[in-house]
């Protein structure tokens, strides 16, 4: 049994597998079409939300393009420390120090989201949630980098993965961390008549 059934034609705009697993989780349907175009850096001073949501509706737009007939969800998540967002660490050395910087302290996830309709009609939003990491302790810290497993996150981290043992708290939403805010897109593609709730 569902929670939701899809009952018009939806697309991910992603290829992030946390976001079809965290859509799949409520019983979703939908087609996988991973944006292609290519990511602009932030302006100077731009706000990490704006940032965020424009990045987002870049990705719907460009799978929207050839998708006439399908909803279009894009979908962008940053980790933003003292309004400076942090991006995929280059190499295991960055993503220690990056870990580092964030440990003892509190930061940002924000997840941009857009939904394009197959008439062109479209929403975006931004969703935060704030994170707390534990005190900055040297050798577990060098042991979690060398895992790989922050080598393609943003921030240097993965909450629902080896990554846990860094945060100390979160204010918000957990599955925004993850890569996408289940709750606020559920309610967004409900009030687009994209989703129903399950049969009972």
């Amino acid at each position: 049994m569902s929670i939701y059934r899809t009952v018009k034609p939806l697309i991910l705009g992603s290829g992030s597998p946390r976001r079809k697993d965290l859509l799949q989780s409520a019983g979703l349907e939908f087609k996988i079409t991973p944006a292609t175009c290519d990511e602009p850096a932030p302006l100077p001073g731009q706000d990490p939300e704006d940032y965020a949501i424009k990045m987002a509706e870049l990705k719907a737009e460009n799978v929207a393009a050839s998708n006439k007939g399908a909803y279009i969800l894009g979908s962008d998540t940053i980790v933003v420390r003292d309004m400076e967002i942090l991006g995929k660490p280059k190499h295991r050395e960055e993503a220690y120090q990056m870990v580092k910087s964030l440990c003892g302290r509190k930061h940002k996830v924000i997840s941009g989201c857009a939904l394009i309709s197959p008439d062109g009609e479209r929403i975006s939003y931004a969703v935060s949630t704030e994170v707390e990491f534990i005190e900055f302790n040297d050798p577990a810290v060098r042991s979690y980098a060398a895992t790989g497993e922050p080598d393609d996150k943003a921030g240097a981290y993965a909450i629902q993965g080896q990554g846990a043992f860094l945060v100390k708290g979160i204010c918000g939403s957990y599955t925004n961390v993850v890569g996408l805010p289940l709750a606020k897109v559920l309610e967004t593609l409900v009030s687009y008549g994209v989703i129903v709730p399950g049969d009972g």
